[in-house]
């Protein structure tokens, strides 16, 4: 390659990678070697916790200052596997240090060295052994890195040789890594420069010099956030569309068999006047931008029907998305029957509708003499060969799980149509002004009579068998069982894949320590249909199954044939299943409270009481306080606030078992691990501040940020699918 690598250079230039390796790479999104540096690390291990021999326990991770005491020996063994070993030792015991298929290792250990070493101790027959630790020679006088980084990786790339390619990227990068903050926002906040905080994020010397790291990175793709929002809402102000008809919903109201709530009613009045331009003469308005927030429950759909209606009886088209086939069908079913009623057809579209219905409907979508009215459909809607004749209305149901660039992807099918989006996690208003700044805000803080309140318990492992024995009765009872865990898998135990998440690392040494091992979906279904529960049916629902698979378990869930459903957090969003009438979430700790109380809404739908127990072993009175707002908190919109206060705005950003929400159209990375409110507030004042000067950031002096903003905007745009 000619001329000296930069930052835009291909990942090739690096060494030891090739054609192979940067294929798999790209698959990651790291095709330069600037996304090099911007692929900051998910973990770090703690390595500077140093431990004695006597202070370890069996299973857990720390280091370990230790001395050889013998000459390493290697054994092969019948699997054609190498076996090296020897004993090291400090004031207070000795070990025997175990590798596997490392035989080049007699020639790094002498007798006499010291290394500090880091894995975990296993006690066995009176014996004490470290299998496969991380090792690094501990000379005297030389001080070492106290937090080592740990990368989210494909397969095939080590976390060696990505280190290494960090290593060889940054002094490429760092030198011409233009800093897009305006100095005296940086100053003003006491925020380290970009190219210091970059290289602290991948190589820190220290906890403190990492907090601020974090601290400047959160920053960024929280001002970038707010900033995103702002020119979303001025390039939407400047669009104009048809005043659809002023109509009476006399009919649609009738078909309900139940009284609307006052902010139902408060919510279609306000859907109504943006869509009517009720009050205004002129026959062009600006287009709607409303997003509709209310707990699970609440009623949104009826409000989203009335959109629909007024779309419909303009003699225009809708069109309605959802994240699930399942929900779609369900809302098919809920709505098809009720605009039949009323004189309209209800398409469905998903990607397992068959090919010639497909063709059937998007030539009906598409007919400017009759064109199909109202087609309800997943993301399948956002095909390029879905074009509507006169699509006057898009509605976009739970709009955490798409993000702002797929709705918007849905509305440049009529780039002058309405558009109304519904979440069902209520929001504290210190995040609803930046999180939906583009979009008015309808809010749904009453419930429909009649829905019954489910009672909330805090328990911890020792009532595991009483647990069981509930699930049992609830099941002979007639009643479904959730079960939701944190992980999807059991957690690797591989030591340079281990690491304390970003979202646990506070820095004082002492919640890693003690944190209680975390529930994975996939072994726990298992344990339970061979071992507890052989005789019910019990299945496992996670986010990396395919669609068909997830629908299909769903489906066999819906219908009762399932009775116990493991599952990670994505039936947060779901079908409505009125016989699910229990709720265990595992390490209930480890979520945030808005998200406990989305969980929790998945059941009580029915006529029978219905429960929510959340496990936790969790110690600390933080923790406690956490949980005990659930037991004694039902209102979302308060749920929201106090978790708001006790553990910051990273929840509202992303989900427990690290499903990644899209919020606000940016993609947040680390942002969403935020949990501190008054940084975040810090941003999206410095967001404000720099709106209300420049709001198109137009000015060369905010060209860095505006260039930011875009690429952002962009990497989440191309993830649309």
């Amino acid at each position: 390659m000619k001329g000296q690598p930069d930052a835009s250079s291909s990942v090739r230039v690096l060494r030891g990678v090739g054609e192979t390796r940067a294929k798999t790479l790209e698959k990651a999104g790291i095709v330069t070697v600037l996304d090099v540096v911007r692929h900051f690390p998910r973990a770090y291990q703690d390595r500077g916790d140093v431990r004695r021999l006597s202070d370890g326990r069996d299973g857990q991770k720390h280091s370990f200052l230790l001395t050889v005491a013998t000459t390493p020996s290697t054994a092969r063994l019948r699997s054609r596997m190498t076996l090296t070993k020897f004993r090291v030792f400090d004031e207070t015991g000795s070990a025997e240090a175990v590798f596997f298929n490392q035989p080049y290792l007699r020639e790094v250990f002498h007798v006499g060295d010291v290394f500090r070493f880091y894995g975990s101790l296993s006690f066995s027959k009176n014996k004490c052994q470290l299998s496969s630790p991380a090792y690094e020679p501990a000379e005297e006088g030389a001080a070492l890195p106290d937090y080592f980084p740990v990368y989210s990786l494909p397969d095939g790339v080590s976390q060696k040789v990505f280190r290494g390619m960090v290593e060889a990227a940054l002094p490429i990068v760092l030198p011409t890594l233009s800093d897009p903050l305006p100095e005296p926002v940086r100053l003003e906040n006491r925020l380290p420069a970009l190219s210091l905080a970059t290289r602290t994020l991948h190589a820190p010397e220290s906890g403190e010099e990492l907090q601020a790291a974090l601290r400047r990175m959160v920053f960024d793709e929280l001002l970038l956030l707010g900033l995103g929002v702002s020119l979303s809402r001025c390039q939407g102000e400047a669009i104009l569309t048809r005043a659809c008809k002023k109509t009476t919903l006399a009919p649609l109201l009738a078909e309900l068999p139940y009284e609307l709530t006052g902010a139902q009613k408060r919510a279609i009045n306000e859907i109504y006047a943006d869509m009517t331009g009720y009050g205004k003469n002129a026959g062009m308005i600006p287009a709607m931008r409303r997003i509709l927030i209310g707990d699970v429950g609440c009623g949104k759909t009826v409000c989203a029907a009335a959109a629909i209606y007024i779309a419909l009886q303009s003699g225009r088209q809708a069109a309605l998305m959802v994240p699930t086939t399942i929900l779609a069908e369900q809302h098919y079913r809920e709505l098809s029957p009720l605009f039949a009623k009323l004189g309209f057809e209800v398409g469905l579209l998903t990607s397992g509708t068959k090919a010639a219905e497909k063709k059937r409907l998007i030539a009906r979508l598409a007919d400017p003499v009759s064109p199909l009215p109202l087609v309800i459909g997943t993301h399948a809607l956002l095909s390029d060969d879905v074009v509507f004749a006169d699509l006057a209305l898009t509605v976009t149901d739970e709009q955490h799980r798409f993000g702002v660039m797929q709705r918007t992807a849905l509305k440049e099918k009529s780039a002058a149509s309405h558009t109304l989006v519904m979440s069902a996690t209520p929001i504290p208003r210190t995040l609803a002004h930046v999180l939906y700044g583009d979009l008015s805000l309808s809010k749904i803080d009453e419930m429909p009579k009649g829905r019954q309140r489910v009672d909330t318990f805090v328990v911890d492992e020792t009532y595991r068998a009483r647990l069981y024995d509930f699930i049992r009765r609830q099941v002979s009872d007639g009643g479904q069982v959730y079960i939701v865990c944190p992980s999807i898998e059991e957690k690797k135990t591989d030591d340079e894949e281990d690491g304390i998440p970003l979202e646990e690392l506070d820095f004082t040494r002492a919640v890693h320590a003690s944190s209680p091992p975390l529930k994975d979906a996939t072994g726990y279904a298992k344990e339970l249909s061979e071992k507890v529960f052989p005789d019910l049916s019990v299945a496992l629902l996670h986010g990396r199954m395919k669609q068909a698979d997830k629908d299909a378990v769903m489906e066999h869930f819906v219908s009762g044939e399932i009775k116990i459903l493991v599952s990670t957090t994505v039936i947060e969003v779901g079908v409505n299943v009125p016989t699910a009438t229990l709720m265990i979430v595992e390490n209930a700790e480890r979520f945030g409270l808005s998200q406990l109380h989305q969980l929790r809404g998945r059941v009580g739908r029915g006529q029978k009481k219905s429960y929510c127990i959340l496990v936790s072993d969790r110690p600390g009175e933080v923790a406690e306080a956490r949980l005990d707002v659930m037991h004694t908190t039902y209102d979302g919109y308060e749920i929201a606030e106090r978790d708001l206060s006790l553990r910051g705005p990273g929840d509202f950003f992303a989900s427990g078992s690290g499903e990644m929400r899209q919020s606000g159209g940016l993609s947040l990375k680390l942002a969403a691990l935020c949990r501190d409110t008054a940084l975040m507030e810090a941003a999206f004042r410095a967001a404000d501040s720099i709106t209300r000067d420049d709001p198109d950031l137009s000015k060369p002096e905010h060209a860095p940020l505006k260039k930011e903003v875009e690429r952002m905007m962009t990497i989440n745009q191309n993830t649309v699918s």
